[in-house]
């Protein structure tokens, strides 16, 4: 093979990405340079932070430019090593981005061990989205045993990861999630106390009967209506790690109705909570090692499940990616690009 195939940032989207915003390009496979890997992807993982970074506004990481790949971690073979301590065959975590190979520094890279665990796991319940989940719980949230947390988008790799790590560390576990199944799977195989559909139209009786001494800690993930009805029953000293905000992340203008700022405030302040935003990448340096020691033996054990929802072909990269956002997804998006 001469020729790889990726998706390049054609526009920056208004609201819901459309196909127009993005462009398949063929281009020509290059040899690697000293210190560098050639790679063929197999697994890329598809994450909430990607629509950020197709925008122009200013944030934690700089924007996708426009005729640039899409960024995104990836499962790789080695095609062809410049270094000794990678192999054609060898199995690598790394940086590719939305496309069939790619030449990557072989610092950034990190081997894998397919008979230890899954590869496609060190791009959910043992990468990024399960330290997030770690690293913002256990940092921010910091439960104690018998206390109450909930999580918002907890189906996904980060909030499932959440409420079983709450669960090991002592606390009741309250999920909300999006449909019957996903609430049915919280409780019956990954043993939250509690579950409930955000989209129930009696959704905040179920919350305030799930939670009946209140909430020690949300990790948020979504916002909108359900960070609303959270935030009713935070109890005094409340811990809220911030992660995301998916609710928000397609609207192209703030949501209708009075300005709340000062009742979100005055509940703060009169309640002593603490709500602190975090990327997990600023906890990575000093807990990376402990939570992959941490996680990889709750994992063995099976007290920290996971659930992958794959979609084959990098040819579906857009809907899968779109569904992400929309919340379709059931466990961690990832697309198969090649066996």
């Amino acid at each position: 093979m001469t020729n790889g195939t990726r998706i390049v940032l054609a526009a920056r989207p208004q609201g819901e990405p459309k196909d127009s915003d993005f462009r398949f390009e063929e281009v020509p496979l290059r040899a690697p340079d000293d210190g560098e890997v050639s790679l063929q992807t197999l697994y890329l993982s598809l994450d909430p932070y990607m629509r950020g970074r197709m925008s122009a506004a200013k944030s934690y990481a700089p924007p996708v430019e426009i005729g640039d790949p899409m960024v995104g971690a990836t499962v790789s073979r080695v095609i062809e090593s410049t270094v000794d301590h990678f192999s054609p065959g060898d199995i690598v975590l790394g940086y590719g981005g939305w496309q069939t190979h790619s030449v990557e520094p072989a610092k950034q890279l990190r081997l894998l061990d397919p008979t230890v665990n899954p590869p496609s796991t060190a791009l959910g319940v043992l990468g990024m989205p399960g330290f997030t989940a770690y690293s913002g719980l256990l940092t921010i949230g910091d439960p104690k045993p018998g206390e109450t947390v909930v999580v918002a988008a907890a189906a996904g790799p980060v909030g499932s990861a959440v409420g079983q790590i709450a669960k090991i560390k002592g606390a009741r576990a309250v999920g909300v999630a999006g449909g019957p199944e996903k609430v049915a799977y919280l409780v019956d195989e990954l043993g939250f106390d509690a579950a409930i559909d955000h989209r129930a139209d009696n959704f905040a009786e179920q919350l305030a009967a799930a939670t009946p001494d209140g909430i020690d800690v949300y990790f948020e993930n979504v916002g909108g209506a359900v960070f609303d009805e959270v935030f009713k029953r935070m109890n005094t000293y409340g811990r809220i790690p911030v992660c995301g905000l998916v609710a928000n992340y397609n609207l192209t203008a703030l949501p209708e109705g009075p300005d709340r700022s000062g009742q979100l405030m005055g509940n703060i302040l009169t309640r002593s909570l603490t709500v602190r935003g975090f990327i997990q990448t600023e906890f990575a340096a000093e807990q990376t090692p402990r939570f992959l020691e941490e996680a990889s033996g709750w994992v063995a054990d099976g007290s920290l499940k996971y659930r992958e929802d794959v979609t084959d072909g990098l040819e579906n990269t857009l809907d899968a990616f779109r569904g992400l956002l929309k919340g379709r997804n059931f466990g961690k998006a990832l697309v198969r690009v090649a066996d």
